[in-house]
């Protein structure tokens, strides 16, 4: 009879592990963008709390559906919400890293980092104007470069994407056209292309199509050994992408002045600076059902701010400031809270 107790004892101790285990998972859906930084951060704190994290790579679009229907703990987005969207979804919107987009080519005979492009010719290009690598306005800026004339074949996003609207954004600033007839925003009307579902779907097309180009978080383009392209910014200076180009675009963005956060780092000023720079967002309920799991997601965000700069430095973001995970932190304080209304932070 002990024995039978004893087995009892065992299996419902095993089932409330089981129980906690799974309790301890939270879920999260959106941007690709970040999702080379979020696995990273996922692995390193589940071992230091146990606290697994499934974040989906779909879409900031999928995402922003996701946390609006409430079928995950927190949505992610590259294109900040606007003050009244986050109001009639009752969301609370945050940053969580800084990273840069960059174009890949795929151009037989060059190497990458070698070729020079200009806001206005990548807007040409994604409009169906200059279809021939060797074509006067890519040529005028590559002297003693050998540009084929192998056909362009323009590779854009088929999903509703963050890393879009940033990359839509910087060519409607550099081109009235391509703001006229196509404009900014996750979704577009694009004039030419084949798409791609996320970063990892952009980059295998342009890595399989000779004479491809596209725009993919250069995490992506580093992984994958991707022939990248050199870009003018707002000063003039043709750069190289880089985690200094992009905290130095970073750097001068008003975040307490902003509201939601809402800043966007497109063609920012300064010769150092990484023309298409952009911030990934965290998106959650200011009411949340269940506070224990809205607090868990607070907690994995808190961690990676304190403990998750130097895997995100290693793979070329930037992780915010102290300054700015500061006002982040109040603002949790302030706006996120249980069923009841008592502050989960």
């Amino acid at each position: 009879m002990r024995m039978k107790h004893l087995f009892a004892s065992i299996a419902i101790a095993a089932a409330s592990l089981a129980a906690n285990v799974q309790a301890a998972t939270i879920t999260g859906a959106g941007a690709t963008f970040p999702y080379p930084v979020y696995a990273k951060w996922a692995e390193l704190y589940q071992k230091a709390s146990g606290t697994g994290l499934n974040y989906q790579s779909v879409g900031s679009g999928a995402g922003i559906k996701q946390i609006k229907a409430k079928t995950v703990d927190f949505g992610a987005s590259d294109m900040p919400l606007p003050a009244a969207e986050l109001t009639s979804a009752g969301l609370f919107q945050f940053p969580a890293i800084m990273g840069g987009v960059v174009p890949v080519v795929n151009v037989p005979g060059t190497a990458p980092g070698q070729i020079k492009l200009t806001g206005p010719v990548l807007a040409d290009i994604y409009l169906g104007k200059i279809t021939k690598w060797n074509a006067q306005p890519i040529a005028a800026l590559n002297p003693g470069v050998k540009l084929p004339s192998d056909d362009i074949t323009v590779v854009r996003r088929a999903d509703s994407s963050g890393t879009s609207f940033l990359f839509t954004d910087y060519l409607s600033q550099m081109s009235p056209e391509f703001k006229a007839k196509i404009g900014a925003g996750t979704t577009v009307k694009w004039a030419v292309g084949v798409g791609g579902k996320g970063n990892e779907g952009v980059a295998a097309n342009v890595q399989r199509i000779k004479g491809a180009i596209g725009y993919v978080e250069w995490a992506y383009a580093k992984r994958n050994k991707m022939q990248h392209t050199q870009l003018q910014n707002k000063d003039g200076a043709f750069l190289q992408p880089d985690d200094e180009a992009f905290k130095a675009a970073a750097a001068g963005a008003n975040w307490t002045g902003t509201p939601g956060f809402a800043v966007v780092l497109t063609n920012q000023p300064g010769k150092a600076s990484w023309p298409i720079t952009g911030v990934s967002y965290i998106l959650v309920h200011k009411s949340q059902a269940d506070g224990n799991r809205g607090k868990e997601v607070l907690k994995f965000f808190d961690w990676a701010y304190k403990n998750g700069d130097a895997s995100a430095v290693e793979l070329d973001y930037v992780p915010m400031p102290d300054s700015v995970t500061k006002l982040v932190q109040d603002a949790w304080r302030a706006n996120v809270k249980d069923a009841s209304g008592k502050a989960i932070w």
